[in-house]
């Protein structure tokens, strides 16, 4: 006589998945094994175990994302999580893509460099040493 099919709580394996359960863990919670919980997955809902999870893991993304939005309204962090995951938005501007405003400035920067002749620009004294007598220049004196 053939050993008899084990059975499992839908509802109960549907929750596990909605939470996210890895298989293990759903192992864990009926005290079975993977090969058992894939075969009554096949008998219960005509596909295998990895199949039925990942729908019905979809249930508990929608139901993470329903609270996630709803935890918006009040919450800046997660509404720039939000946007930042959900609509491409960053915090810092498109890297790497000149655009014809930036395009515009280089030509300016260039130009203005161009115009200034190194022999324009002042030389510095060396700064004195430590240890030297520095006198300070006598004010001018109006006359």
């Amino acid at each position: 006589m053939a050993r008899p099919k084990k059975e499992f709580d839908k509802t109960q394996f549907e929750k596990l998945c909605a939470m996210q359960a890895s298989e293990r863990e759903v192992c864990d919670w009926f005290g079975t094994t993977d090969k058992t919980l894939d075969a009554w997955c096949k008998r219960t809902y005509h596909a295998g175990y990895s199949e039925v999870a990942e729908q019905k893991r979809g249930v508990g993304r929608i139901s993470i994302r329903r609270m996630q939005f709803k935890l918006a309204e009040t919450s800046a962090a997660m509404a720039i999580f939000l946007g930042k995951n959900y609509l491409g938005q960053s915090d810092t501007g498109p890297v790497g893509k000149a655009t014809e405003k930036d395009n515009n400035l280089a030509e300016i920067v260039k130009v203005s460099a161009e115009d200034v002749c190194l022999n324009d620009i002042p030389e510095l004294e060396q700064a004195p040493a430590a240890g030297d007598n520095v006198v300070e220049p006598a004010e001018p004196k109006d006359g």
